[in-house]
């Protein structure tokens, strides 16, 4: 169990830094701080998903 925990914090983490880190390749122009955090959850709607497959890709 605590493994799973772990892994979903890292998993978490690499997200949000690649996000952060690519987000100048998205068409977003504000709220870098809470798109990044909030990606779990914004996942769900098409164009975020889209804009974070642009920030990961690099």
């Amino acid at each position: 169990m605590k493994l799973l925990v772990f892994l979903a914090i890292v998993v978490y983490v690499v997200g949000v830094v690649k996000f952060w880190n690519g987000f100048h390749r998205t068409h977003f122009s504000s709220r870098k701080l809470v798109l990044s955090l909030l990606w779990p959850l914004l996942i769900f709607n098409a164009s975020y998903r889209q804009n974070f497959r642009r920030a990961l890709r690099g």
